[in-house]
């Protein structure tokens, strides 16, 4: 979603973006180490094109005692995330990382898994080996005495993690023996590994997002762990996957209703409004609705919000009617402004690229928008702008930060119409997506439209392997007995 924030609403939210002038507040506590009183000083922030985060350094003036920690200000995500690093240079192991602390970190290689920690961090891939490393081998010379079995098990996985932080500079023609691949699982999806080849995607670098267990939900407060399953809530239950299939009637009807609704609105010249708490903020606010059916292709809702609390406004696109039996790539050649100006749907599910400007966005990206091809290409300016992680401030690698500066400056050219010919691709497996044909109802010479089956990958992750289409009734009944 796009979103403004006026410097009058950025004022009066809890948390700054970073700067020279941000201010600590001084919060006097007790130590830990000599129980008299030290100073801790907290400061609310965004990382420049991430999230919010909480900063804290205490330090006692008494007994010498110093301690740093970082915790996420984000709410919990929707889907945990598990991020898969593919290390064999010395440039994976300068990676810059979040690890929130409810993260695990393993290494398959090795056999080794770190639960999550007791604080949150930011640090690189090669200051948590570090930190294992140096975790481990504390207490060696008492094992070595008690449990020399353990003691020399450790030896071994210390031998491989040191070996983990001797890759070469730059990756050769074969693969190092030492490589490994670096497992950062987050349940909250408030953890992050940097992406050295932003905005493109990082061939070393592996995002998946997963349906939290039962056991990550009690850990974070989301179940009750004292009731069992047949005392659940259905939120409770739709929360760890159970009822899926029973309420897919109920969530179909429910839809049928929603769309009626919006549509005897449009149809009377109304917009429907309907409460809903603002995703930046979390005020109350008002989300607008409206149906508008675009010619040769199908209706969509348009949605619209702002908050009159901070300011934050959004707007998405959700496309009705029935699943498409195939996918649909749809592939414009742009050879003048006038084809910047044609309309332009790209739903939620649906990637698109543009070889010539080395732009390729995986589907999710921008979420769902009806635009111009211009709009488009100026809104995905705007959030990669804003939205890319460690390119601003100490940690920015001046190399990469100059190649995306350039990156951006031929988006911006694409935009005001100074970068011809250029190839867009849009390919959705919903079929959802949409580029106005100028030439209708006649073929358009410059766009081509094809249709392909899915992969059984593409239905798991749209949930279509799981539904059932025929006799639903019978198993709805069948599976809540």
């Amino acid at each position: 979603m796009s979103d403004e924030l006026t410097k009058d609403a950025i004022d009066s939210q809890l948390f700054h973006d970073l700067d020279a002038e941000a201010s600590a507040t001084e919060i006097e506590s007790l130590c830990m180490q000599c129980h008299k009183n030290g100073m801790t000083r907290l400061l609310l922030t965004r990382i420049p094109h991430f999230k919010s985060v909480i900063l804290m350094a205490f330090e006692c003036t008494h007994c010498g005692l110093k301690n740093n920690e970082v915790q996420s200000g984000e709410s919990i995500q929707e889907y945990g995330l598990v991020h898969q690093l593919r290390c064999t240079s010395k440039a994976d192991l300068n990676r810059q990382i979040v690890r929130n602390n409810t993260a695990s970190i393993s290494i398959p290689e090795f056999e080794f898994t770190a639960p999550p920690a007791t604080n949150s961090t930011l640090t690189t891939a090669e200051g948590l080996i570090s930190r294992f490393i140096e975790d481990l081998a504390a207490d060696q010379d008492q094992r070595k005495e008690a449990a020399p079995e353990v003691y020399q098990a450790i030896e071994v996985l210390l031998e491989k993690l040191r070996n983990a932080l001797l890759l070469p500079e730059e990756d050769g023609e074969t693969e190092s023996p030492h490589a490994f691949i670096m497992v950062v699982d987050d349940p909250t999806g408030n953890s992050y590994v940097e992406n050295l080849c932003a905005p493109k995607h990082d061939p070393k670098l592996a995002i998946r997002q997963f349906r939290r267990t039962r056991e990550q939900m009690i850990q974070m407060g989301l179940l009750n762990a004292e009731a069992d399953e047949s005392q659940w809530s259905e939120r409770e239950k739709e929360l760890v996957g159970q009822g899926r299939r029973t309420n897919l009637r109920k969530e179909m009807e429910a839809a049928k209703k929603v769309m009626q609704a919006v549509r005897e609105a449009s149809e009377a010249n109304e917009i429907m409004t309907f409460p809903a708490n603002c995703s930046s903020c979390n005020m109350p606010g008002d989300t607008r609705m409206q149906m508008v059916d675009i010619p040769h292709f199908q209706e969509v809702i348009i949605m619209s919000t702002t908050c009159e609390h901070c300011g934050f406004k959004s707007n998405e696109v959700k496309c009705g009617g029935a699943i498409s039996d195939k996918a649909k790539r749809i592939t414009l050649i742009i050879e003048d402004k006038d084809d910047l100006s044609r309309d332009i749907l790209k739903s939620e599910t649906s990637a698109f690229k543009i070889p010539e400007l080395d732009l390729d966005m995986y589907a999710g990206t921008l979420g769902g928008r009806f635009t111009t091809i211009e709009g488009l290409l100026r809104q995905v300016h705007d959030e990669l702008d804003r939205r890319i992680p460690f390119l601003e401030g100490d940690s920015a690698v001046a190399e990469r930060r100059q190649r995306f500066l350039q990156f951006l400056s031929r988006l911006e050219e694409a935009a005001d119409g100074k970068r011809f010919p250029l190839t867009l691709t849009l390919d959705d497996p919903m079929a959802h997506s949409y580029i106005q044909n100028i030439y209708a109802p006649d073929p358009d010479p410059n766009m081509t439209i094809e249709e392909y089956e899915r992969t059984f990958e593409e239905n798991e992750d749209l949930g279509l392997n799981d539904m059932i289409v025929e006799n639903y009734d019978q198993s709805a009944n069948t599976e809540a007995a």
